[in-house]
């Protein structure tokens, strides 16, 4: 090649290298083309889920001690309650206002949902179903009634409301838990009460032919232990003029099936004088807690049938019976009870006094501390 071609030939090579450097996109904020590759990318591989904290149970009992509730004893199972579930939700409700106007709106055959929240305030319920529609209140322990203090109120009241069907949620942080006045043909079932000043579920003011079944009930008493009773069944007599015009509070035909108590003050049941003909059955006690009682079930009232049940734990004895009242007191039968009594000068089955009380032979001490009654058994 001639000099002079070889020349040009070089400022060609040359002037196209600077028209390439000036072209746009040429700079450091151009993006940049990936490049291509043959290769297989590498899997991609999941992340691990999480690690638990804790088995269940751990968290259960953790979510139990943040509500301020004392776990369930290791020897009780959840209770099951004796009543049908809950029917479909004709209404749901989310809110406090809510579920108050639910109450008061509520007509035979409602079924109001609770969705999981807390309602706080005292809730007050005074329509009433009937023995074919009756009201129903259903939601899962999620749904929380707090009473927002356990020094005064009610965290549920049925006032005068008869034929209901109380259902599955939580109670707490109230001075009484579930208050029925002249409540008939009620049941009260799958509830969880704890954190109450005074007494968890109270029928009064002649409430009668009720069903308590399938609760579990616990840390009552914390206002004042002398009150912390699980059920209470009517009235006693120096309340008489204050509730049911100075007579008797004639509460009966109640029924308290198959729940679990533990953590209570005061005795798990307490039947009031002047109630009669009715049910303690297949419930469990546990009463190392007790601080103000010296059994797990006191029967003041007539011609009651305790039977099937099971306790552990007791500053004295498992079942009494009290005259307060001439009268009364008597007539109850006790059969196929059984437990574990702490102190040797306690009784499974203790009339004071004896009266027309039957105590059966199949009573029964699951150890051999204390006996199984004072004057033998029938």
């Amino acid at each position: 090649m001639r000099r002079a071609d070889r020349v040009r030939a070089a400022l060609l090579v040359l002037g196209l290298a600077v028209l390439a450097a000036c072209a746009p996109g040429s700079g450091d904020d151009a993006p940049t083309a990936a490049p291509t590759s043959t290769r297989t990318p590498p899997p991609v591989v999941p992340s691990p889920p999480p690690v638990p904290s804790g088995d269940d149970d751990e968290d259960d009992d953790a979510d139990a001690s943040a509500e301020g509730a004392t776990p369930m004893p290791d020897w009780m199972s959840e209770p099951v309650a004796e009543a049908p579930a809950c029917p479909a939700p004709t209404v749901t409700v989310s809110d406090a206002d809510g579920l108050q106007a639910a109450l008061d709106g509520a007509a035979p055959g409602d079924v109001i949902g609770l969705a999981d929240g807390v309602y706080a305030g005292e809730f007050v319920a005074r329509a009433s179903g009937t023995a074919q529609q009756p009201i129903a209140l259903c939601g899962g322990r999620g749904a929380v009634l707090d009473g927002e203090g356990i020094k005064g109120g009610y965290a549920l009241h049925l006032d005068g409301a008869q034929h209901w069907h109380v259902d599955g949620f939580t109670i707490r942080n109230a001075q009484k838990g579930l208050m029925a006045d002249g409540t008939v043909g009620t049941t009260v079932s799958r509830l969880r009460v704890h954190h109450i000043g005074d007494e968890a579920i109270h029928l009064r003011r002649v409430s009668t032919d009720n069903l308590v079944t399938g609760n579990a009930v616990s840390d009552t008493g914390l206002r004042k232990p002398k009150f912390g009773e699980g059920v209470y069944v009517g009235t006693a007599e120096s309340n008489f003029c204050d509730v049911t015009d100075c007579e008797p509070d004639a509460s009966d035909r109640n029924r308290v099936v198959a729940n679990a108590f533990w953590a209570t003050t005061s005795e798990a049941v307490d039947i009031k004088e002047g109630t009669q003909d009715g049910l303690v059955a297949r419930n469990a006690f546990d009463g190392s807690g007790l601080v103000e009682a010296d059994s797990w079930v006191d029967v003041k009232g007539r011609a009651w049938t305790v039977e099937d049940n099971t306790g552990r734990h007791s500053t004295l004895d498992g079942f009494q019976t009290h005259e307060i009242i001439d009268g009364w007191g008597t007539d109850n039968v006790f059969r196929r009870n059984q437990g574990e009594l702490d102190s040797p000068d306690g009784f499974l089955v203790a009339p004071r006094p004896a009266r027309d009380n039957v105590v059966a032979c199949s009573n029964a001490l699951l150890t051999g501390v204390g006996g199984v009654s004072p004057d033998g058994c029938t």
